[in-house]
């Protein structure tokens, strides 16, 4: 296994609007991750992923870019920009912007120019369609609700946007779209960034035919099948890697949602020069119900998930490709809240996915907040969110008449919307959490006075320093990096086993994902002798494993194995 600086990395993501607020505005800045950038370091991270920071009207809080190269204004400028890459670099930490190729605000200048006219040179830059103004040109769904297609009454015709109608769809068939999107890649990357995440990057190619899809996928929309790892994708991958990756050392790491194994396995793999790890989804969609997001939770077994994971390293591992490993982000509930126990076991249950995370073999990113054990927000209304997902799907269903009001959806918001990640920082149990001095774009969640930053640096048996612990390990033993992933128990319901191996250093993943106490007795083929316990979130007399052990409710165990 060839050793890069960003298969050792422990990756920490950034929400700018919700991390910290320097000027009391109410809205986290870059100023305001400035002045956290110790924590970071106490933390023990090595790489930053800052969410979308450039100039934007919103209406996706960034994933609607109106210019690439400019700041926005509530974050802040281009020099607060520098000086936040400054202080990371200073101590050791690498920054990653997160890069939107897939589609831009409407407001950008290049669709403000494409829609003027047909004859405009920015017209072939997105998909334009004569059609009727009352009929959309297929039955796609856009995955924030509604159709793919919007009519535009300047431009006469219908543009294409996979996600929100201020979104349109960029069209990578087009070479100058191609080379636009690649110069500004560069200009930050001479700015000396270590690489990029790049947002929904397998929607780029698109059938060119645009056909009608009659099964919906996973979120529910109709049209996935002729974008998801589209019919170019590859060849547009490896002209990226050319024009961008080749002659640096950076990395790129692709959201690709509902990715085959087929593509994804292409996509890792280091001799076809593409993309050098990706998110897939398949752990995070599993535990829903044909439909989306809008269903209680899919009743779900620990066996589904250990597939996942296990059948994702045995696809990344047949090219030698790599892992992006991740339990939740800015798209995605709190990790304790959907697969943990938020409420009785809320410590011992984000420990247990914390030792999943981080020993696992892959890169782990931890998204901001997931090392206090945050939780889901108890939203009651409506006016709450702010996510347009949420809210545009809340609104097209009211006007369907599938519901009256909040409280018959309150549960479903409550458990999937996107805000249960958005709500801020949890830095003390003060006024707004010590996130701003001002009111806050979002609530902050109500158990600030519990989970917070202050309060867990104190306790060390906290959240906090169980993820401190943690990375350090993973960091002294290079087994938990390189080494073979071989899962163990794969038939057990309640326990998440798994062995790490390399050379002659192995270690020994044991969670408990019951609320139960757990009986087990060591699997057939691991010697009892010479094992010794790196780690566990309960208080453990001596450090071996005996022949029969019992874990407590979501236990969490390390060991090393001679």
């Amino acid at each position: 296994m060839k050793k890069e600086w960003w298969k050792e990395a422990v990756v920490y993501q950034i929400y700018p609007r919700s991390f910290n607020d320097s000027n009391g505005d109410g809205i986290g800045d870059l100023p305001g991750i400035r002045e956290k950038v110790d924590y970071l370091d106490y933390l023990g991270i090595d790489l930053v992923w800052l969410n979308p920071v450039y100039d934007s009207p919103n209406t996706d809080n960034g994933y609607d870019v109106r210019n690439y190269r400019k700041i926005m204004d509530e974050f802040g400028d281009m020099e607060d920009w520098k000086d936040l890459l400054d202080d990371l670099h200073d101590r050791g930490i690498r920054l990653i912007m997160d890069f939107v190729p897939n589609h831009t605000s409407d407001a950008h200048r290049w669709f403000q120019k494409s829609r003027k006219s047909k004859d405009s040179s920015y017209r072939d830059y997105y998909f334009w369609r004569e059609g009727d103004e009352k009929e959309p040109l297929n039955n796609w769904d856009s995955i924030f609700g509604g159709s793919v297609w919007e009519w535009d009454k300047e431009a006469r015709e219908y543009y294409l946007h996979l996600f929100s109608r201020k979104q349109p769809d960029l069209n990578w068939d087009n070479p100058d779209v191609r080379s636009e999107i690649y110069e500004i890649m560069n200009w930050w990357m001479d700015k000396g960034i270590d690489g990029f995440r790049l947002d929904v990057v397998n929607f780029i190619s698109k059938h060119p035919d645009l056909p009608d899809e009659h099964n919906k996928g996973p979120y529910g929309a109709r049209g996935t099948k002729y974008y998801v790892d589209g019919p170019n994708i590859h060849d547009y991958f490896q002209e990226m890697n050319k024009e961008v990756f080749a002659d640096r050392d950076a990395v790129a790491i692709g959201e690709t949602p509902l990715v085959s194994e087929e593509a994804g396995s292409k996509y890792v793999d280091p001799s076809r020069n593409e993309l050098d790890m990706i998110f897939q989804f398949d752990h995070v969609t599993f535990d829903m119900k044909e439909g989306g997001s809008w269903l209680p939770q899919r009743d779900w077994q620990l066996t589904e998930l250990k597939e996942i994971f296990t059948r994702w390293r045995k696809v990344t591992s047949n090219t030698g490709g790599w892992n992006a490993t991740y339990l939740s982000n800015h798209d995605q509930p709190r990790m304790v809240s959907r697969f943990g126990d938020d409420q009785d076991f809320r410590r011992e249950s984000a420990q247990v996915l914390a030792t999943l995370l981080m020993t696992i073999s892959g890169t782990p990113f931890i998204y901001q907040g997931e090392e206090l054990g945050m939780t889901n927000y108890p939203f009651t209304d409506i006016s709450e969110l702010r996510d347009v997902q949420t809210i545009n799907k809340f609104n097209e269903m009211k006007k369907q008449g599938k519901i009256n009001n909040f409280d018959e959806v309150k549960s479903e918001i409550r458990l999937w919307s996107r805000d249960n990640a958005r709500t801020p920082m949890q830095w003390t149990s003060g006024e707004n959490a010590g996130f701003t001095d001002g009111e806050p774009w979002i609530n902050v969640n109500p158990n600030k006075s519990e989970i917070n930053v202050g309060a867990e640096k104190k306790d060390e048996d906290s959240v906090l320093q169980f993820y401190r612990k943690l990375i350090d390990l993973r960091k002294e033993h290079k087994v938990l990096i390189y080494g073979d992933y071989k899962p163990i128990l794969e038939e057990d319901e309640e326990i998440f086993g798994f062995l790490r191996e390399e050379n002659n250093e192995a270690t020994l993943t044991m969670l408990n994902f019951s609320s139960e106490n757990k009986k087990l007795s060591l699997p057939s083929g691991i010697s009892v002798d010479g094992v010794d316990l790196l780690l566990s979130n309960y208080p453990l007399e001596g450090t071996e494993f005996s022949e029969e052990t019992t874990f407590r409710p979501y236990e969490a165990r390390l060991y090393k194995l001679e």
